[in-house]
């Protein structure tokens, strides 16, 4: 007995109806912050020119890389390797800051340390970069180096150093590390804004700053767009030092806060390098943790 038109239609259409309500509902992908990867310059181990080891960085995949300054990197080589391969000089990091600080007593030891951001910044402006990343001090004695003195001392400092900074076009990225100093969220975002200049901002260390009880999202979206950059290892609470990806610096909720203050730039690892393989590993390490596979 033949069907009419009619009948099928009706048919197909309530088959239709009835499996359309089956059909899954796909929730849209969180979106993701648009990021770069570098690594520290130190971190890649292998012999050859800067030309060599900017070439293995473009090859395993990374963008950028950051250089210590003062250092006895030939600058011109540098910036050739860079021309060359495409490597990025992001910036570059202030590589005495530790020993040589802005907030030690001695006025003739924090001058020297002023001499040290002020390099760090003309090799920044030669290289091409945009940061120069300075740890203002440390909180290293209860009477001479406490953290009111440090505040003090190393704000005067890096005043000093902001006519240079701007002239430049180099923005001082105050990174806080195991210092004492600067431990959370609200006092970097204090000390950032008494400057009270573009020039000046916040360089987040997202595995540094777990030990000291806030996540790195909630670190993040205090800093909101005074973080200029950011770096990271793998750090757990258990177990301290760890693998890229390995820690407790919760990548998902990074990620989604890194996108709520609308971030997007350069993502840099900190760890022991190496050879091509170490180098490799790190590399698929942090595509997993950026979200960039």
């Amino acid at each position: 007995m033949s069907v009419s038109r009619r009948s099928f239609l009706q048919s197909s259409a309530a088959v239709l109806g009835a499996s359309s309500f089956a059909w899954p509902v796909f929730a849209a992908e969180p979106a993701k912050p648009r990021l770069k990867k570098a690594v520290k310059f130190g971190m890649v181990q292998i012999d050859g020119s800067i030309e060599d080891k900017f070439a293995l960085l473009k090859e395993l995949g990374f963008d950028g890389v950051e250089l210590d300054s003062p250092s006895d990197v030939d600058r011109d080589a540098a910036v050739a390797a860079r021309d060359k391969t495409g490597i990025d000089i992001h910036g570059v990091v202030d590589s005495i800051h530790w020993n040589v600080r802005l907030s030690d007593p001695d006025p003739a030891v924090r001058a020297k340390g002023l001499e040290g951001l002020k390099t760090a910044i003309e090799d920044c402006h030669f290289y091409g970069g945009t940061t120069a990343l300075l740890v203002p001090g440390k909180v290293a004695d209860p009477n001479n180096e406490n953290f009111d003195q440090v505040w003090e001392r190393s704000t005067a400092e890096v005043r000093k150093a902001l006519p240079l900074a701007e002239a430049k076009n180099v923005k001082i990225a105050i990174e806080v590390v195991w210092n004492d100093f600067l431990t959370t969220p609200e006092q970097l975002v204090k000390y950032v804004d008494q400057f009270d200049s573009p020039y000046v901002g916040a360089y987040y260390d997202c595995s540094n700053m777990l030990k000291y009880g806030v996540s790195s999202a909630d670190w993040i979206r205090a800093l909101g767009k005074r973080m200029l950059k950011f770096d990271f290892k793998g750090y757990s609470h258990d177990k301290k030092w760890v693998a890229i990806g390995e820690g407790d610096e919760n990548w998902p909720e990074v990620l989604k806060a890194l996108d709520e203050v609308g971030y997007e730039g350069w993502a840099t690892a900190e760890v022991g390098g190496g050879g091509r393989d170490v180098l490799q590993d790190i590399a698929e390490r942090m595509d997993r943790v950026l979200g960039l596979e």
